[in-house]
């Protein structure tokens, strides 16, 4: 075991660098929750993501050949994943995160809300 002790001075270093450090840590955490809050971006059709989930904007253009578990009136809006209010036109989307969806969209993961 060591048996060095810790000068003060050193001591008193450490302990003005960490309260010269909290202003920092505050600012850089204010400007993180400002840039949560900021609206996201806009999903794109033709992201890797989006394509194979089968996103699209207009549910009604949804090719039921190719999504056979579509039915009509199943909206991004009225979705579980749907994170903004049922009356916004875009909104966060649990599964494409970080990226607002189109309420009138539609993808595969669609489940309705209870």
């Amino acid at each position: 075991m060591l048996d060095k002790k810790l000068p003060r001075r050193d001591l008193l270093k450490g302990a003005i660098a960490g309260l010269a450090a909290i202003p920092v840590v505050a600012v850089v955490g204010e400007s993180h929750a400002q840039a949560a809050k900021a609206a996201p971006k806009m999903l794109d059709v033709n992201d890797p993501q989006a394509k194979a989930l089968g996103y699209v904007i207009d549910t009604a253009k949804v090719d039921q050949k190719a999504n056979p578990l579509h039915k009509p009136g199943q909206r991004c809006d009225g979705c579980v994943q749907w994170q903004g209010k049922p009356t916004d036109k875009t909104a966060p989307c649990a599964i494409f995160v970080g990226k607002a969806v189109v309420g009138a969209g539609w993808c595969k993961v669609w489940a309705k809300k209870p």
